[in-house]
């Protein structure tokens, strides 16, 4: 099994580095100008991993700050897993071709499952991750303006069956308020599907990191922190080496 994994997060909105708080675009504060200059400051403090995340394309359904993510992977020496607006085969084709490690299938997965085992089919589940974004149980769709009736771990193992090994969980409640990472549910859909979580939201603090690390033989993969390094709760480096706070 690998290590446990740290992906600071970038979310991208008109060309910027911002972040919303669960997920409200009219709750935005910007954090940098340059995706690229961001990264390139994570990947100098260690970063093997970078999150990005098109927001104006998660909310469009198409790609829209693409050409960020592709400077970075292309660029830069981590790897790059990119989630937002990411609907249609070109798109997965797009970024995969283009250096990009990792696509994650977020909306999609749930309004379209078969595209999605297709995408895993062909590519497999290293390159195809599949976002499940909660709300009480249930996967939020279109940016997370709207609930489904689908529940995160009934979608996640009906994908395991296709050949999903990745997802990456949210619950939309914690994200960006740094109340701490809903571990039990993180958990439960890694034992539900028998297959690597990796924890998004709620991380505020190099304990909360710790928690989270030490389940990772129970599924949790790794954790993306984005908040917590922004207004700095801790900085990239103490979280790559583990210490706690």
């Amino acid at each position: 099994m690998n290590e446990f994994s740290i992906y600071p997060a970038i979310d991208m909105r008109g060309g910027k580095c911002v972040r919303l708080i669960q997920g409200d675009y009219n709750q935005e504060t910007i954090y940098g100008d340059s995706p690229f200059e961001m990264a390139k400051q994570f990947v100098e403090d260690g970063a093997k991993w970078i999150h990005m995340v098109d927001l104006d394309g998660a909310k469009s359904k198409k790609r829209v700050n693409h050409e960020s993510v592709l400077s970075v992977a292309q660029h830069l020496d981590a790897k790059v897993q990119v989630g937002g607006g990411i609907r249609t085969e070109e798109d997965v084709e797009f970024y995969l071709n283009a250096g990009v490690n990792r696509v994650i299938l977020g909306s999609v997965a749930v309004h379209n499952p078969n595209f999605t085992k297709k995408m895993l089919n062909q590519y497999g589940g290293e390159k195809i991750a599949i976002g499940l974004d909660a709300r009480d149980g249930f996967v939020a769709t279109e940016g997370w303006l709207e609930t489904s009736n689908v529940r995160a771990e009934e979608l996640g193992q009906e994908l395991a069956k296709f050949g999903a090994e990745i997802f990456i969980f949210t619950d939309i409640s914690r994200d960006g308020m740094l109340s701490g990472p809903n571990t039990n549910s993180i958990v439960s859909l890694a034992e539900a599907t028998g297959k690597q979580v990796i924890a998004s939201g709620g991380v505020s603090s190099l304990s909360d990191l710790q928690q989270l690390r030490e389940q990772h033989l129970n599924g949790i993969e790794g954790a993306i922190v984005g908040k917590a390094l922004y207004t700095n709760q801790f900085s990239l480096k103490e979280a790559l080496k583990g210490e706690l706070k």
